[in-house]
């Protein structure tokens, strides 16, 4: 089966490069819709980030599949003039231009906006339209760092980078969803609306738990690598063949089900330092000690029996050797300028359809088309 059209028919224009724009429109060209990606006449600088992919981007591949390209000069006065028409013809516009730039080429939202009442303007900063960081420039591990997230992942040792860029990413996915509502607002009242996403934004939604853990109860969560801040046990335990196993509790009945099933040991269950999920954190250390001489006994695969018999989550700490093996992985092919590759399927799967991505575009691939279409 091929993959739904739900938004085919509408047109999105997106100046853009790097992750966080290129993400939200890729999820709508996914979805169906034609997206123009205006870049730079030397390309999107992702092209440029590594050379993984058959010599290509591993991000490039990964987040603009489906896109046509052309690329504008936009300090060249005709091809300024182009990327008004293509606008004035969009449905949706997004950028994520540096700070002050769209506003000198009049693609703000407020210019848009004015000119373009049911056009859906989305802009995506570092910091945000306004307030007084609104002009710095912001990267993915630069805002990790700002918001927060940083200080809060890593070990006892010192702070660290998640391993992907989750700020860009909260970023894209943040804009795609104000996107789909402005679309739902725009079939009941006609209009469109201008829509401002930012990195730090984003990704500071994702930090309420812990700022309201510290502001409202004083507790500022510790950095503990594979362990949780404030559920115990829940984290990574070494196994007798040296392999780890992560699991979870979430509640009593499953506390006395590990004690009883997995560790042997039932009396620990009603253990005054144990017993509730406060006592085991505050005696995090002792018990960890407990489970890893019970795990010793066994190998991996033998604890992970014992704990599916109990009923208690699990998951091991997989490679990416092991992430390609995976028995639930799902793959999609998807054509590239160097030739078919294989990208790990979207989270989503609609009406049990799969995904059939369009090819992802070379540098400027469907330039000579969109300049005779939206020619004068």
């Amino acid at each position: 089966m091929t993959k739904p059209k739900d938004l085919e028919g509408l047109i999105v224009v997106s100046v853009e490069q790097a992750v966080a724009a290129p993400y939200a429109s890729g999820r709508l060209a996914d979805a169906g819709a034609r997206v123009i990606k205006v870049e730079r006449p030397e390309g999107d600088f992702a092209r440029r980030y590594d050379r993984y992919v058959k010599g290509q981007s591993a991000y490039f591949v990964w987040l603009n599949r489906g896109k046509q390209s052309v690329a504008l000069d936009l300090k060249d006065g005709a091809d300024l003039a182009l990327l008004h028409r293509l606008i004035a013809r969009a449905d949706i516009f997004i950028q994520n231009l540096a700070p002050g730039a769209a506003a000198r080429l009049l693609i703000d939202n407020a210019t848009l906006r004015a000119r373009h009442p049911r056009l859906i303007a989305c802009s995506i900063s570092g910091y945000g339209e306004h307030g007084p960081l609104s002009q710095q420039k912001a990267y993915d591990l630069l805002v990790q760092a700002e918001t927060g997230l940083a200080g809060i992942n890593g070990t006892a040792e010192g702070p660290a980078r998640v391993g992907v860029s989750v700020t860009d990413i909260a970023a894209g996915m943040t804009a795609f969803q104000a996107i789909l509502q402005a679309l739902i607002g725009r079939g009941r009242t006609g209009e469109g609306r201008a829509i401002e996403v930012s990195l730090f934004h984003a990704t500071a939604d994702w930090m309420n738990v812990p700022y309201l853990q510290h502001r409202y109860g004083g507790h500022t969560p510790v950095r503990c690598g594979l362990a949780h801040p404030t559920i115990a046990p829940y984290g990574a335990f070494t196994c007798g063949d040296g392999k780890a196993v992560l699991f979870s509790i979430q509640n009593e009945r499953e506390w006395q089900s590990l004690c009883a099933r997995v560790l042997g040991a039932a009396e620990l269950a009603t253990n005054p330092k144990f017993q509730t999920n406060p006592d085991r954190v505050a005696n995090r250390a002792e018990l960890e000690s407990l489970i890893e001489l019970a795990f010793a006994a066994d190998d991996r695969e033998t604890v992970i029996r014992k704990l599916a018999h109990a009923g208690i989550a699990y998951g091991r700490l997989s490679s990416l050797d092991d992430l390609e093996q995976h028995p639930q992985l799902q793959l999609m092919p998807v054509t590239t300028p160097a030739g078919p590759i294989e990208l790990l399927a979207p989270g989503a799967v609609v009406d049990q359809t799969s995904l059939a991505p369009d090819p992802v575009p070379a540098l400027d691939e469907h330039g000579a088309a969109i300049r005779s279409e939206f020619a004068e």
